[in-house]
């Protein structure tokens, strides 16, 4: 069996626009199970950093998910990350979503930024001890889409010792901004994308600069009118690198792909309009002698879409449309 979208989202950029707009928008009419009763918690992440997130615990839970998600947004706001805890705590997993670095409620808490995998893969590790000391049952699982999807494989990395994780799962990963940026720019539809990109970040900014007054120069800030420009303004400079171009390379999941020990899921479509496709072989050839990591490329899907036809649905016996969900939760509990 393979993955097949409807016939009008054969089209990647199509996919994506509609999964974003109408899919996640309406994320509630589209499964059959109510969103779970959340409790705030904060964790506290590598370094000590305040991580804010949302958990819940159902009867008998066989295991816990652990998710964040892509480069701009909140709790709140991420319909594609919803549909997931509810998914996944009506299938019997205790859930654990939070606002990565510098995102929703933890940018109140913290002035610390984001560092796309180099620390966020151990806060994945201290959230899922933590998560257990509050009650939530191996095996853990960590699982996110997009960038989300960058920083959860360095916890595959982060965690290969450790017991704490027993697999990782993502959707979409970036895994060279270096080459996707650059890709990304390269069409008009690219540049209205990463301008609107861009547009978030700057918001996220100015309310890290109103949430901590001090820890932010109002100069960088109205000079990061790009994602290149906002990592060049705020980033680089609090990691200590040299260049926007050497923290891409730094922080790129592909080199360590290969080495790899924790099991771990990729779903990666050929057709995501919003990453390099010279990226494809390149991920195929780091997993191909891998006997940990499971890749699935799909011939479509998008940017972290694999919304199913009911073609599709009905082969797979899958309850909606989620098709990248339910794989992963089929992975988590075979």
């Amino acid at each position: 069996m393979t993955y097949s979208p409807p016939y009008f989202l054969r089209n990647g950029l199509a996919m994506t626009i509609w999964t974003a707009l109408v899919t996640c928008e309406g994320w509630r009419s589209t499964i059959r199970v109510e969103e779970p009763e959340y409790r705030s918690i904060v964790f506290r992440g590598a370094q000590g950093v305040p991580i804010y997130g949302w958990v819940a615990i159902p009867p008998g839970a066989r295991g816990t998910i652990i998710g964040t998600y892509g480069i701009t947004g909140s709790l709140a706001n991420q319909g594609y990350l919803r549909a997931l805890g509810a998914k996944a705590y009506d299938r019997g997993l205790a859930v654990v979503l939070f606002d990565w670095r510098a995102h929703g409620v933890t940018g109140l808490l913290s002035p610390t930024l984001t560092s796309d995998g180099i620390f966020e893969g151990a806060d994945f590790v201290c959230i899922a001890r933590q998560a257990m000391a509050y009650g939530c049952p191996a095996p853990v699982f960590c699982t996110a889409y997009s960038l989300g999807g960058q920083l959860a494989l360095w916890a595959a990395k982060e965690a290969a010792d450790l017991p704490e994780i027993a697999g990782v799962a993502v959707i979409s990963p970036n895994l060279d901004a270096n080459r996707s940026l650059k890709y990304l720019c390269s069409s008009p539809w690219g540049r209205c994308l990463e301008q609107r990109i861009a547009q978030d970040l700057k918001v996220l900014a100015w309310q890290l600069y109103h949430a901590h007054p001090g820890a932010f120069d109002r100069a960088n800030i109205d000079r990061a009118n790009s994602i290149w420009g906002f990592d060049h303004e705020l980033v680089v400079p609090r990691l200590g690198l040299a260049s926007v171009e050497e923290y891409y390379q730094v922080s790129s999941p592909l080199p360590f792909l290969p080495h790899l020990t924790k099991p771990t899921l990729i779903l990666y479509p050929q057709d995501d309009p919003m990453f390099d496709p010279t990226i494809v072989p390149d991920l195929i050839n780091a997993c191909q002698n891998n006997p940990h990591i499971q890749l699935i490329v799909t011939e479509h899907g998008g940017h972290v879409g694999l919304i199913s036809s009911p073609e599709c649905q009905k082969a797979y016996n899958d309850p909606d449309c989620w098709w990248g969900w339910n794989r992963i939760l089929d992975w988590c509990l075979p």
